[in-house]
């Protein structure tokens, strides 16, 4: 019987279970429980939103952010790519590339050249003296392309970051700020293009691409300082270059050298690499080149076995002026002497080559082994000191040097004052540099690649040369070329161009050192 009540009082607490449940729901409706779900860093989320942004702005970029654009003669894509410095470049294929430095900005402008219109560039060979009023037209259309990039690009940003940001976050909200964001990041872009817009750049372009179109594309330099319309002279003379090589049946001179300046190739430190020759010579046609300097280092070991190596410098098609570097002996030396349109200098000998005065002194070590001996240093000084001093001689004989030339920089350092440039070679790597009493110092790279230490390291060393542009009246620096081929006989090649801060367009030119002639 006992078992009567435990059943009774099971059956009522089932009869009771709806009525708890009841009030345990109300009480949750009333009082709900607080869960702790992980919210995301404002910092991440400020990350992943402009991580989003990038995107989607560079893929609407890439999508529609191009226009096609007439160029004088030329139909061309423009395009804005994202980028850490910023410029201009124009792809020329398939002969290479032009740089410009034009802005800094996380933007750079691609203008591809897609093609010649038949019509228009027929004109121009038909009518040379049209190139005269071309700046204005070029000028013209460049501002028209990319205005209509400008505003293709704003909404391609806008429709890309938007899109992207709605495919993420899947709120219309966010899609919105994202294409905001996109809006805002651009203006930035273009404001600080435009802040730091530098139209003298089409005077120092860079072209990388086939070494045999590179006088062509990048032209002569010539005196700009009293140009005020430089820039659309510039971009036109380019376009005009440009023009030219795609134009096969053009009877346009491809590069006409501008008669006011002599063009002289600086080459240095060879050291037994034959096919420096063959780049020399190909540079001294494409250019004309006037006179060639080398500044020393032609040979490894300077022994008589090396001598016959010497012997293409007679067929280079210029004169050839030449000191002794560490690693040529006297004996390479008297073999050039006995070589027909070589100049060697030495113990400051001046000799007028092409219109130019130039002076030079040999390295005073012979250290093919690479040895550093005692007094080195001083031993250069002095040699230095001697080419300084027979400068002021020719000085005071009324026949002022023009280009000074020794082996070391350390060496060539001590004319300072005394000559407006001096060559150098033996550190590998170029540089340019003013001097404390304004001589201007241009140490060449290696015309060899460094010869067979070109496998030494990791890369092959780079095969360098310049080209320096001297105004024929003044006999001063007006532009130079910087060469670079890559190592062992690549065939492409960087030219830089780069122009002294004297003749600058607006810029007044600077005074001459002491004791340099006019």
């Amino acid at each position: 019987m006992a078992r009567v009540p435990a059943a009774a009082a099971a059956l009522h607490r089932v009869q009771k279970a709806p009525s708890a449940l009841v009030r345990h729901y109300r009480a949750r409706r009333t009082h709900p429980e607080i869960e702790l779900v992980h919210q995301p860093h404002p910092y991440t989320r400020a990350l992943g939103l402009v991580a989003v942004v990038l995107l989607g702005a560079w893929l609407g970029l890439l999508i529609v952010g191009n226009v096609r654009a007439p160029v004088g003669p030329m139909d061309t894509t423009m395009t804005l790519r994202p980028s850490v410095s910023g410029g201009t470049k124009i792809n020329v294929s398939p002969l290479g590339a032009l740089e410009l430095r034009s802005h800094v900005a996380p933007l750079r402008l691609d203008v591809d050249v897609d093609q010649l219109d038949p019509v228009r560039s027929q004109a121009l060979v038909d009518h040379p003296e049209r190139l005269s009023g071309l700046q204005d037209e070029i000028a013209r259309d460049v501002g028209h392309g990319t205005l209509d990039l400008a505003v293709r690009s704003c909404v391609a940003v806008v429709s890309g970051a938007t899109a992207l940001g709605l495919a993420v976050y899947r709120r219309p909200r966010r899609a919105l700020a994202a294409g905001g964001l996109a809006l805002a990041l651009l203006a930035a872009s273009g404001g600080t293009a435009f802040v730091t817009w530098n139209p003298k750049s089409v005077l120092e372009p860079k072209f990388s691409g086939l070494l045999s179109s590179a006088p062509s594309v990048v032209g002569d330099a010539r005196s700009i300082v009293s140009e005020f319309d430089v820039y659309q002279k510039e971009l036109a003379r380019l376009v005009t270059n440009v023009t030219k090589l795609y134009d096969a049946t053009s009877t346009l001179p491809a590069y006409a050298p501008d008669p006011s300046t002599i063009r002289v190739l600086h080459v240095s430190d060879i050291h037994l690499n034959p096919a420096s020759w063959k780049i020399i010579a190909s540079l001294v046609e494409q250019y004309e080149i006037d006179v060639i300097v080398d500044s020393g280092d032609t040979m490894d070991h300077g022994s008589a076995a090396e001598n016959g190596f010497l012997d293409p410098i007679e067929d280079l098609g210029a004169p050839y002026v030449w000191v002794r570097g560490n690693h040529d002996s006297d004996t390479t030396q008297r073999y050039l002497e006995g070589l027909k349109n070589v100049h060697v200098l030495d113990d400051g000998r001046a000799e007028t080559i092409e219109g130019l005065r130039f002076a030079g002194i040999g390295d005073p070590q012979f250290t093919p082994d690479r040895t550093n001996k005692p007094g080195a240093e001083q031993s250069q000084e002095l040699a230095g000191a001697r080419l300084a001093s027979a400068l002021r001689d020719q000085n005071t004989a009324g026949t002022p040097v023009d280009i000074a030339v020794a082996h070391e920089p350390s060496a060539a350092r001590e004319v300072d004052g005394e000559v407006p440039l001096v060559l150098a070679g033996h550190l590998h790597h170029n540089e340019m540099e003013i001097l404390k009493y304004g001589t201007r110092l241009r140490i060449e790279g290696s015309t060899g690649g460094s010869g067979l230490r070109a496998i030494e390291g990791k890369y092959p060393d780079p095969i360098e040369a310049s080209i320096l542009y001297m105004d024929r009246d003044t006999r001063r620096l007006q532009a130079w070329d910087e060469i670079k081929l890559g190592g062992l006989g690549l065939t492409t090649a960087e030219v830089s161009r780069h122009l002294p801060e004297e003749n600058q367009p607006g810029a007044t030119p600077s005074p001459s050192p002491p004791g340099s002639g006019p």
